[in-house]
């Protein structure tokens, strides 16, 4: 799978580094663009503030780092239609990159129908983790372990795992790691 990753994806925090590390260990291609990745930093900045900006640009960096390959061109909007016109530079940059996924909370803003023309499916994040557990669980699981570890380090706390995935909004896979 090859999969443009949408803002709302990015960012949060333990969602991304959920995703990201299952993109590390080869379950899957992650892509984004500029604009997504400057789509991730605005939201941490009003979220946040400008400490949570500088972190998100930070961030940001780091993952093009780690991924020097996913940072896509953002291709020709013009033809595209989108009922979010805000949305469609996610399907250019799909598109351009020869993608088959767009991940995404907003599956409403990417109709099926609109997609299949292109070759393109959109999938929730909660959906694509627990497919690729499914079919890699030690992956996803050191995915989500390495997550986890570091959010009880952050935090100073003990975080229960399944609580940790329901506010990411992946309560399935929490479930299915929680049992």
């Amino acid at each position: 799978m090859i999969a443009v990753l949408d803002a709302c994806v990015l960012y949060p925090t333990v969602m991304r580094q959920i995703i990201l590390g299952c993109a590390e260990r080869g379950l899957f291609t992650a892509l984004w663009s500029e604009r997504l990745l400057e789509e991730w930093t605005r939201a941490a900045a009003r979220n946040g503030g400008a400490r949570d900006e500088q972190i998100a640009r930070a961030e940001a960096a780091s993952a093009n780092v780690r991924f020097p390959t996913a940072l896509a061109e953002q291709g020709d909007e013009a033809p595209l239609w989108l009922p979010d016109p805000g949305d469609i530079h996610v399907l250019a940059t799909a598109i351009k990159s020869r993608a088959d996924t767009i991940i995404t909370l907003n599956l409403r803003d990417f109709p099926a129908r609109e997609l299949s023309s292109h070759g393109l499916k959109a999938l929730p994040p909660d959906g694509v983790l627990m497919a690729l557990w499914l079919k890699n669980p030690d992956a996803v699981t050191q995915a989500v372990t390495q997550t986890h570890t570091e959010a009880e380090r952050l935090s100073g706390q003990t975080l229960p795992l399944r609580a940790l995935l329901k506010r990411a909004r992946l309560p399935r896979l929490g479930k299915a790691l929680s049992t």
